[in-house]
């Protein structure tokens, strides 16, 4: 198959035109972006003792025994097209910026959501890598909403939006926690049947599936050697390969820290992946509206959503495109808003400042 990537369409040059916005002319401030995976398994083990109440079935795209993610950043938009509107490669730029802003891996066509996730890619890599020791915790407040079966109603029904707060070690040597509907819950790698954690505490196995920021920092920054190794570790997991990889690297956007050419990479990763298309406006569980880049699969769409001037990360949502027997066309399956991220030096407290 040839490399040499397609050129848009006059119709194509002007459909992307109009999906982006106008390049900011000064930096603006943003959040970072983060997010664990995992983890939040030992949320779940506090369901065993006698107290808990039994979980009910899930069933949506956006996985909710995983947190992971990476900063975005609101910074300069400026991924410039040609004046001539061609999208090919420069020669001598640089190898993670393609085999041409916008191509996936085992395609040449250049699509709007590609261009989009380049750009998203650029305001990334040019937001400043933070200053972050071992002994700190990545602070991530959200607002989720998630939906549920039960056994005797396969309907599936969202929750009511409600906030959540977690606190993760940065080399994973320490216990995190995790504070939701009133309760803290220790992030260990296991806990007792009172809910403290016991030896060895933290996370101290980080994998692609449950990182820390000092793993996250650890992955490769050319996209297509990261993408091979989502699709690698990801092998006879999820609902095939494809959908597996643009799930997990969501996952990595949700609740994490990763250095910029990681997040860019992990961006730039995904729009070599098959299938994602860009939605026009959408929203997030604070109610604030965005472009997103989405994929369906057995008829849900997953979207991962940012502000439509500054490319921050606002949050992720799960809408049924077609009717099943769990879920009608037109229903939100999962919803949720990342309102603040930073560093703290223990758990429990909200950073000095936010980005």
């Amino acid at each position: 198959m040839s490399t040499t990537p397609s050129r848009p369409t006059p119709a194509e040059r002007e459909e992307m035109a109009r999906l982006l916005p106008v390049p900011a002319e000064r930096d603006r401030p943003g959040r970072h972006h983060q997010a664990l995976k995992d983890q939040l398994l030992r949320e779940f083990r506090q369901d065993a003792t006698p107290a808990a109440a039994p979980a009910a079935k899930r069933r949506f795209g956006v996985r909710r025994l995983t947190i992971a993610a990476v900063p975005l950043a609101a910074g300069a938009l400026a991924v410039t097209l040609a004046t001539s509107g061609q999208l090919d490669p420069r020669p001598g730029a640089d190898p993670n910026a393609a085999v041409a802003p916008g191509t996936d891996r085992r395609t040449t066509e250049v699509t709007p959501a590609a261009v989009l996730l380049d750009r998203i890619a650029t305001v990334a890599a040019a937001k400043p890598a933070p200053a972050v020791r071992d002994n700190q915790f990545v602070y991530v407040s959200s607002t989720v909403a998630w939906s549920s079966q039960s056994d005797v109603d396969p309907t599936m029904r969202l929750d009511t939006p409600h906030s959540r707060t977690v606190w993760l070690s940065v080399d994973g040597s320490r216990t995190g926690l995790l504070r939701e509907r009133g309760k803290d819950i220790p992030l260990a790698d296991a806990v007792d049947k009172s809910g403290r954690p016991v030896k060895p505490v933290g996370n101290a196995r980080p994998t692609l599936n449950s990182p820390t920021y000092r793993y996250l920092a650890s992955l490769p920054t050319d996209p297509d050697v990261l993408l091979k190794k989502i699709y690698d570790e990801t092998r006879g997991q999820g609902p095939g390969p494809d959908q597996e990889a643009f799930v997990t690297i969501g996952d990595l956007l949700r609740e994490q820290l990763a250095p910029p050419k990681v997040s860019a990479a992990l961006y730039k990763a995904a729009a070599r992946i098959p299938g994602v298309s860009v939605v026009d406006d959408t929203v997030d569980a604070a109610g604030r509206h965005g472009v997103a880049v989405g994929r369906v699969h057995a008829g849900e769409r997953t979207e991962w959503i940012f502000d439509k001037n500054t490319l921050e990360f606002l949050g992720e949502r799960g809408v049924m495109v077609e009717d099943t027997p769990w879920a009608k066309t037109g229903q939100v399956t999962a919803t949720t808003a990342v309102l603040s991220r930073g560093i703290t030096d223990k758990t429990g407290e909200k950073p000095g400042r936010t980005d």
